[in-house]
């Protein structure tokens, strides 16, 4: 059975040479700058969402607990939906390996 597929029509190409970076700058120093400024007010933002936990306010209390939550135990792991037998990833990976030797070919 042959169908036609978006992906079949993708072109990978590569603009970098071996070896040649595409950030060769690397990450901006200034992200770990703002990282510090933010993580001086950890204690003052976990505080005020304990307050808004005890609030009256269900949709407020929902949204602090889950932010402490995540932030004290990190997120939930997600499932990744697909066939029922779990294929989904084998059949994306199957797909791209087509188009790269079709793209090679």
């Amino acid at each position: 059975m042959c169908f036609s597929s978006p992906l079949k029509t993708m072109v990978i190409s590569m603009p970098f040479k071996p070896g040649e970076s595409g950030n060769p700058g690397g990450r901006p120093r200034n992200d770990n700058e703002v990282k510090r400024l933010a993580r001086k007010h950890t204690k003052a933002a976990i505080e005020r969402l304990g307050f808004w936990l005890n609030s009256d306010n269900a949709k407020a209390s929902v949204s602090a607990a889950q932010a402490l939550l995540d932030r004290g135990w990190g997120k939930p792991t997600q499932m990744i939906a697909g066939d029922p037998d779990g294929d989904a990833i084998k059949l994306m990976v199957t797909r791209v390996e087509t188009v790269i030797v079709d793209a090679q070919t």
